[in-house]
């Protein structure tokens, strides 16, 4: 008895050529006939019994071809719309990562009392009565070594405290130059 030979099988390697024309990448078209029997199989009802499988298989060939085609279009608007829109140069962090640095360091400077008051009160966001219990002292201490310790670091902020240099721009000038 002669073995029969399924039908679809039989397309592969026609489709496989008109894939790779269409392509013209052997990768791609492997994917375009995979991907085309595939939408052939899940819409294997609309196919009419004995018509053209060769022709029904091309177009759905084709047809995949193309929608990937205009996706692939549509993503390359997008992309260069977005580029359009994304400046071309962004500003350097250094130079607030340098601030931030100076900015931690003078924290750091502050003397324990007043760097715990003002964690716990600033960053921690605790009132200065749970800060007080916290720490055993008087409400009023703990609001004493919090004004303090903003006044410090505000002071650093303005350049009035000298113990570390303002960051200064090459090719810039500083306040009051100019």
């Amino acid at each position: 008895m002669p073995e029969k030979t399924d039908p679809i099988a039989a397309q592969l390697p026609s489709l496989r050529r008109y894939a790779l024309s269409l392509t013209r990448d052997a990768a791609e078209a492997e994917d375009l006939v995979q991907d085309a029997l595939l939408r052939g199989h899940e819409q294997r009802r609309t196919y009419r019994t004995g018509g053209d499988l060769r022709a029904w298989l091309f177009s759905i060939l084709r047809n995949r071809f193309v929608d990937h085609h205009r996706s692939r279009a549509a993503q390359s608007r997008r992309e260069a719309e977005h580029a359009a829109m994304t400046p071309l140069a962004i500003e350097a962090p250094q130079e607030a990562s340098i601030r931030l640095a100076q900015l931690r360091g003078a924290f750091m400077d502050l003397p324990a009392e007043q760097r715990e008051a003002l964690s716990l009160v600033a960053i921690e966001g605790l009132s200065y009565a749970e800060a007080a219990a916290m720490l055993g002292v008087p409400a009023g201490t703990v609001m004493s070594r919090v004004a303090r310790a903003r006044a410090q670091l505000r002071a650093f902020e303005d350049g009035r405290d000298q113990r570390q240099p303002m960051l200064r721009v090459v090719g810039g000038c500083d306040a009051g130059e100019g």
